[in-house]
This record gives structure tokens, C-alpha cells and sequence, in this order.
């Protein structure tokens, strides 16, 4: 089993920055794939970014390319998310997702595992 609990959301500035940390229970953590979803109010869940198990992949939604930086500490079984240039299209609630890698890691449904989110409002 793996337990994964986010932290480091909040209230930001437009044009801010923040960094989320995803810290995981369970030594099968780091040799998972690794992911950020977010999900704003009355829309759907979506991808924002993705790790491979050894940090040498990242992938990222076109919405944050350039902006957003995936990374992970396998020896602190902790990934994370930095967020520069922030936009108040970027509020929504953040959650990290991990599971055994899968060629549809975009896909919600390839995720076994998932963290309760963390709120990030980017005020304008």
C-alpha cells in the first residue's frame, strides 16, 4: 500500500510562485510513476504533470509547459511540483496520483493511488 499526502498549496498572486510536495508511505514508492492532476471548480480532472520512476521522464500538459517543474527525491519518497508565472487559471484543487507506469499515464484511470489535494487559488 501507498499512502501519498500533499502539502504547499495556497494563496497566491498572479505571477507568483509555489512549490507542492508529494510525500508517500510505502518503499514500492519509488519505483513508481509519478503524476499531478488538478481539478478546478465545475470542470474535470486533468493532467498537469508526470515523472518517470527514476526522475529521467517528465511530461506536462501544453497549459503548463515552460512553467511548471516536475521532480522527485526517491530517497525522501517525495515528488514535486514547482509553479512559477502562476495564472488564475491555475486555481484548483491539486492532487498527486502514483501507480506502475502505464503508456496512458494521462489517464486518471491509470493510477492506483491517489492523495487527498491541496488547494492553490492564484488570485489576479
Amino acid at each position: 500500500q501507498v499512502q501519498l499526502v500533499e502539502s504547499g498549496g495556497g494563496l497566491v498572486q498572479a505571477g507568483g510562485s509555489l512549490r507542492l510536495s508529494c510525500a508517500a508511505s510505502g518503499r514500492t514508492f519509488s519505483s513508481m510513476f509519478v503524476a499531478w492532476f488538478r481539478q478546478a471548480p465545475g470542470k474535470e480532472r486533468e493532467f498537469a504533470a508526470g515523472i518517470s520512476w527514476s526522475g529521467s521522464g517528465t511530461f506536462y500538459a501544453d497549459s503548463v509547459k515552460g512553467r511548471f517543474t516536475i521532480s522527485r527525491d526517491n530517497a525522501k519518497n517525495t515528488v514535486y511540483l514547482q509553479m512559477n508565472s502562476l495564472k488564475p487559471e491555475d486555481t484548483a484543487v491539486y492532487y498527486c496520483a502514483a501507480g506502475p507506469y502505464s503508456s496512458s499515464w494521462r489517464r486518471g484511470e491509470s493510477y492506483a493511488y491517489w492523495g487527498q489535494g491541496t488547494q492553490v487559488i492564484v488570485s489576479s
